[in-house]
């Protein structure tokens, strides 16, 4: 096939970048259950499941903590990003240049598809610690900061562009690769748990199973050099994870192919399946294991069909992260398809996935991502919901012609600026920040919309 034709199919891949989805591309709630449970039933799991472990939670934070905050998630997917999704049908980040303008976007959206690129580049790099098993690839530890052997930078090349070449293909593909891989990866994940069960010495009819936990597995003790986490951090993380996703509205971009609002309830398949009963289950795989890498972790559990889902796990999770990267990209360079954009943003995830340390800082970078992005979603949030009421005008940057919304910007700038000084100098746990910073959008933007509309 010439070149030229490949390229001709692939700019014909139009994803309504610009414009609301249509009617007639609207999906039903199958795919969003199916893309929910293979996103969240996924190579995160692995990964945050062990550093729950290592940070020292106890058995009864897990499993209280872990379920109200999927709870939160849940609402907030539901309650408040589905039905903006569904009554705009536009992506977050053309939905957010009509309310902040060009040149605000801009930079968010450079700053946005960054940040998916290395939480895509971590998935990519769980993925390649069970590919290069057959190979004998010596695995970095959750301790390194640097590639450790080309045959892991060549694994970690062969696996990006897998994950960037479905990217590409658009939603639909990426619905139907997570509806057909996540029924399998769950029952794996909590085969693997079961199979660990003998090896911690938990007895085959599970009476001894909150004494064994409590005891070996989330024993209440930080490991050394590790910060001791609380419920308190079990709740705020468990709910603030996806921040970005719902509180921060990213999710907008998936929701508006919903046929309905309440599809968004659909996130509940992902939290409780995968950040709830996935996480449980890779505390047991990693107390019983005798590496940090999460392919050698599931290898020694159930063997190939273990490798085979870490490998399906990272992709569930970089595609649909990639998927957003690339549509963040393309706002930002407009005249660009979409598939080339999200050609350069696997290209920048791919070599982001080369260093473990964005594995072994997982758990902080989710909350420092989120943290980074959600003050728009509060802004959005405002837009919607609040501004008709408070005699404001919505999407006030497009009717009035605005490269840059003041108003946007000043609220974004300034709460980014608290959020680390809150951090950096008082102490506060990153985790604890994503909400209140949410809160504080919505009435700063407000606040200052009012002036700035009133003053023009």
């Amino acid at each position: 096939m010439k070149a030229e034709t490949i390229t001709k199919k692939l700019d014909n891949l139009y994803e309504f970048d610009r414009e609301p989805v249509k009617k007639g591309k609207l999906q039903g709630i199958g795919n969003f259950l199916g893309m929910y449970a293979g996103e969240h039933v996924a190579g995160t799991e692995f990964v945050i499941g062990i550093l729950f472990v290592a940070h020292g939670v106890s058995v009864t934070d897990l499993f209280i903590g872990g379920f109200i905050g999927n709870v939160l998630a849940v609402l907030s997917w539901a309650l408040i990003t589905a039905p903006i999704a569904v009554r705009e049908r536009l992506s977050l980040y053309w939905q957010l240049r009509k309310i902040c303008g060009p040149v605000l976007v801009f930079i968010y959206n450079i700053v946005n598809a960054l940040m998916f690129c290395f939480l895509a580049g971590a998935m990519v790099a769980v993925s390649a610690t069970a590919v290069g098993i057959p190979f004998n690839i010596a695995m970095p530890s959750l301790g390194d900061l640097y590639p450790n052997s080309i045959g892991w930078v060549l694994t970690v090349l062969a696996v990006g562009a897998v994950i960037t070449v479905i990217a590409i293909m658009g939603f639909e593909s990426l619905a139907r690769f997570a509806k057909v891989a996540a029924p399998w990866m769950f029952i794996i994940f909590v085969a693997a748990a079961v199979n660990s069960f003998p090896k911690l010495g938990i007895d085959a009819n599970l009476g001894n199973f909150w004494q064994v936990a409590n005891d070996t597995i989330w024993t209440g003790t930080a490991r050394e050099g590790v910060s001791q986490f609380t419920i308190w951090h079990v709740i705020f993380f468990t709910w603030l994870a996806n921040a970005a996703m719902h509180l921060g509205m990213s999710d907008l971009s998936i929701f508006r192919y919903a046929k309905k609002w309440y599809y968004g309830f659909s996130s509940a398949v992902g939290m409780f399946l995968g950040h709830y009963v996935a996480w449980i289950a890779s505390g047991v795989l990693y107390a019983a294991a005798t590496s940090d890498a999460p392919g050698p972790v599931a290898w020694q559990a159930v063997g190939l069909a273990g490798a085979i889902c870490v490998v399906v796990a990272g992709w569930t999770t970089a595609n649909p992260t990639l998927y957003r990267a690339g549509l963040a990209l393309q706002v930002a360079s407009p005249n660009w398809k979409r598939w080339k954009v999200t050609l350069l943003a696997g290209a920048i995830t791919t070599i982001a996935a080369m260093f473990p340390a964005l594995v072994m800082r997982l758990l902080d970078f989710v909350a420092l991502y989120g943290l980074i992005l959600i003050p728009m979603g509060g802004i959005i949030f405002a837009d919607f919901y609040l501004f008709k009421k408070a005699g404001l005008q919505t999407y006030y940057a497009e009717k009035h012609n605005l490269n840059f919304n003041i108003a946007a910007g000043a609220t974004w700038f300034i709460l980014l600026a608290t959020a680390l000084f809150a951090n950096r100098v008082m102490g506060i746990d990153l985790f604890f920040l994503p909400f209140p910073t949410w809160v504080a959008a919505i009435v700063l933007y407000l606040g200052f919309s009012k002036v700035y509309q009133r003053s023009r």
